[in-house]
């Protein structure tokens, strides 16, 4: 949530950032800041009101002993006019508190002035390539064929017993993926991550902590039943941890890391882009999360941009980092940058990871904060896929595909217990 000092001394530096996300904020900055101009005169109609009942209720217990009848009850009923004032101006000073929160959740992040401009995915900057795109064997067929083949996941059965979105592994397959989360989470730990087993459903209230509400409330699936939601991702309840918490300035950074089925409704479209495992409703996916110091959230970000990094090239994976532009970038983040892995067989990238940092979008919203030299400052949080593995698991299958079967990289041997397929 964008702050309400920075939209009062900033309003135009907002709308004009914003632009950058193709997002025109104008009719919503220009109401916060009438609302926010009607709520000061509140406030101080208040502080008036509650200043003048101090005074008279001090005076009154003087005069009630000086004898004094006639300003007595002059007294009497000036202090009792006061004190009617003030829940008035309190009620209201509360709505307009709730007014503008509410705008205020509408608006997204201010981007980071690192963002390129651009608004569709081909408008994204590459930042870097690593790995070599394998050649395959005569007769190499994408991952939905292979899964079929070595019988690993069975896409009609989580039809029949679920829905469209909603895959059985199985056998090998569900060894694989349970090897894959393993080394995923020794990966992060050695690197000082530490592990979470967090719940699979959320509140309200941490939902819109993170940013997930009001946004993409029709991505997520809903459980009228208590108003809890399932989480989209492990940073949801991860991040929330911390929701309405101080932390001393030696506690910095928190690193946090967790395994976590996800869940969501976008998948829908129909096509080969969305085919097999290219897009899931609930998917396996191994998190990162950093709440930070402001003054290093940039210099964490590549560090953990760096650390998703070396896991991809020691799956032996082709990649590729790319800076998102402005209008490819979620709502709640500053900066964001994805990995995308090469798909030999489909012939083309897919997304496994997005390392972003929020600055005080998601803290702001939970108050999330820390302590430094007596002054309580709002935290950095970071996030990352450490990784997704649907697409992983398809980059997998099809570019180590050879006519004995599939290779499994080495450093899944040892968590396997194979070194094919």
């Amino acid at each position: 949530m964008v702050e309400i000092d920075f939209i009062r001394k900033n309003p135009e530096l907002v709308i004009e950032r914003l632009k950058i996300k193709h997002f025109d904020a104008a009719d919503i900055i220009n109401e916060i800041l009438e609302l926010d101009e009607d709520r000061r005169q509140c406030k101080l109609l208040l502080e008036r009101a509650q200043g003048e009942l101090k005074r008279l209720s001090k005076e009154l217990g003087i005069l009630k002993t000086s004898g004094n009848e006639v300003d007595f009850q002059k007294n009497k009923i000036q202090t009792s006019f006061h004190k009617a004032q003030i829940p008035g101006f309190e009620a209201e000073a509360n709505e307009l508190n709730s007014k503008i929160h509410q705008l205020q959740l509408k608006l997204p992040n201010l981007p980071s002035e690192l963002v390129p401009p651009g608004k569709t995915p081909e408008e994204n900057v590459t930042v870097r390539e690593g790995g070599s795109k394998p050649e395959l064997p005569t007769g190499a067929v994408p991952h939905w064929e292979l899964a079929k083949r070595y019988d690993l996941i069975d896409f009609e059965l989580g039809n029949k017993v679920t829905g469209s979105g909603f895959p059985f592994y199985k056998g090998k397959g569900a060894k694989l993926q349970r090897a894959l989360i393993q080394y995923f989470l020794d990966f992060n730990t050695a690197a000082g991550y530490t592990e979470y087993m967090a719940p699979l459903m959320v509140n309200e209230a941490s939902a819109l902590g993170t940013g997930q509400l009001p946004d993409k409330e029709g991505q997520m699936y809903h459980s009228t039943v208590d108003n809890l939601y399932l989480i989209p991702t492990s940073e949801v309840p991860l991040t929330n941890i911390y929701r309405d918490t101080i932390l001393k300035e030696t506690e910095l950074p928190v690193k946090m890391t967790a395994y976590t089925p996800c869940f969501r409704r976008e998948a829908g479209s129909y096509g080969a882009h969305v085919r097999g495992l290219n897009r899931l409703h609930q998917f396996d996916k191994v998190e990162i999360v950093q709440l930070v110091h402001p003054s290093r959230s940039y210099e964490i970000l590549e560090e953990m941009v760096a650390h998703v990094e070396k896991l991809v090239q020691s799956l032996e994976l082709p990649y590729r980092i790319l800076r998102l532009c402005g209008g490819d970038m979620s709502f709640a983040s500053a900066l964001t940058y994805d990995f995308e892995v090469w798909s030999a067989a489909q012939e083309k990238w897919l997304e496994v990871s997005s390392v972003s940092n929020f600055e005080t979008y998601q803290t702001n919203r939970m108050k999330a904060r820390f302590k430094e030299d007596g002054k309580t400052q709002l935290l950095h949080s970071l996030n990352g896929s450490s990784l997704a593995l649907p697409r992983i698991l398809a980059a997998l299958l099809e570019n180590n595909q050879d006519e004995n079967g599939i290779r499994v990289p080495v450093a899944l041997h040892r968590y396997f217990g194979s070194e094919m397929i």
